[in-house]
């Protein structure tokens, strides 16, 4: 099991979230679609080189985004990394995946 969590501008947050969930992200056993997210302001500077969604090469952008995280089964992973990169609207999408404890998700470990 991971934990995903991606930075999306907030005119994109629905459409990424439905494509993860397409891809089988978002699944915690008798419910789907399950994702948490927070409104903050992400900030970048576009290299020579880039094509930015937002912004102009060489200027620090800021820009409203949505930290969305959910958690997805190893069988879709990938299929959902590839369902970000290919819906989210920026050339370079921040987003990490972090590997959960199985033993956590299955609460046989004890405080």
């Amino acid at each position: 099991m991971f934990k995903l969590c991606v930075f999306v501008p907030v005119s994109h947050v629905e459409q990424v979230k439905q494509a993860l969930f397409a891809a089988g992200a978002g699944r915690l056993g008798d419910y789907d679609c399950c994702s948490w997210q927070v409104l903050g302001t992400g900030q970048f500077r576009p290299l020579d080189g880039s094509q930015p969604f937002l912004g102009q090469t060489g200027v620090v952008e800021q820009v409203e985004e949505y930290r969305v995280e959910m958690i997805c089964a190893a069988n879709c992973i990938e299929a959902a990394i590839a369902a970000l990169r290919e819906f989210h609207p920026y050339e370079e999408p921040a987003f990490d995946v972090w590997r959960l404890e199985a033993a956590l998700m299955q609460g046989s470990l004890r405080a």
